[in-house]
This record gives C-alpha cells, sequence and structure tokens, in this order.
C-alpha cells in the first residue's frame, strides 16, 4: 500500500535526483544520492583512487610485473563493486526505515 509519507519520500529524492550538477560521481559515492558538499567530496575521492590504481596497474604492466598488476586490478575492480554494496544497504535502510511498524 502507498502511503502519503512514502509519496513524500520519493517526491523528494525525485528532486534531489533532478539537481545533480556532477552524475557521473555517483558511480564513486557511498551514498545513493549526492545531497551535501561532503559527500561530492568523498565520491571524488574514492575517483582519485580508483583513477590512481588504473594508471599503477598500467605502470606495472610496463615494468612486467604481472602478479602485481593483477592484484591492482583486483583491487581496483573491488572499489565500485564496495560503493555499490554500501548504496543498496543505504537505500534499504532508508526503505525500511520508511516502513509502519507492526504496533501501527
Amino acid at each position: 500500500m502507498i502511503t502519503r509519507s512514502k509519496l513524500v519520500e520519493q517526491l523528494r529524492d525525485y528532486q534531489i535526483r533532478s539537481q545533480h550538477k556532477c552524475p557521473a560521481l555517483t558511480v564513486f559515492s557511498p551514498k545513493p544520492l549526492l545531497s551535501t558538499w561532503t559527500d561530492v567530496a568523498v565520491a571524488f575521492c574514492w575517483a582519485l583512487i580508483f583513477i590512481l590504481l588504473l594508471i599503477s596497474s598500467y605502470i606495472t604492466l610496463y615494468l612486467k610485473h604481472y602478479w602485481a598488476s593483477s592484484a591492482i586490478v583486483c583491487l581496483g575492480i573491488f572499489v565500485p563493486i564496495r560503493l555499490r554494496i554500501a548504496r543498496q544497504s543505504l537505500a534499504r535502510k532508508r526503505d525500511r526505515r520508511l516502513l509502519l511498524p507492526l504496533s501501527m
């Protein structure tokens, strides 16, 4: 059943999403929505870490250190996956908070 509070929350989420000035950074954000400047800064730091891992893997491949390069590539794959898991868990917590308690 759709409640009024859930509709208000969905409208608020839609309005916040429509105000995004940097949607590419949402991939590197641990939160589903970039609502404050600290969220943008955290997403930018994660993006820099990902770029540094990518560049260092290219350098280690150039220097023919294949094991080190494969380890760095695995870390580079792990970073966006971990951030996506964090976003999904925060979204689940937000949805759970919107549900009515059983006593009501």
